[in-house]
């Protein structure tokens, strides 16, 4: 068993939650919390990783042939998808942060600032 693949997701969510803290602009924001949505792919692909496994189609396949989980293969599909979905709808609130305050800057939106 390699830990490669998890020692990855980690280094994956490090780099974009550490983004996400110091971030200074909002799509340079968004851009780090996908990156850190990322690490769930690798993650759901390791652990339903089997070596010397198959596709999950077995029609025509002989009893006892390894295959991998297809459970965790629709997860993460499904987890792209939403990954997709939010990074769609929190683009859409940084334009329209810009439009009615003029800039990106968390700094200068009088609404964050309270």
């Amino acid at each position: 068993m390699s830990y490669l693949p998890y020692a990855l997701a980690v280094w994956l969510l490090v780099v974009g939650l550490y983004g996400v803290v110091t971030s200074r602009h909002l799509v340079h924001l968004v851009v780090c919390l996908t990156v850190a949505q990322s690490s769930t792919y690798v993650l759901l692909l390791a652990v339903g990783y089997r070596k010397h496994a198959t596709a999950p189609i077995f029609k025509g396949i002989p009893l006892g042939t390894k295959a991998t989980d297809p459970v965790v293969q629709a997860l993460t599909l499904t987890d792209v998808v939403v990954s997709v979905t939010v990074l769609a709808l929190l683009l859409a609130v940084a334009v329209q942060v810009y439009v009615r305050e003029g800039t990106l800057d968390p700094d200068e939106i009088p609404a964050v600032r309270g």
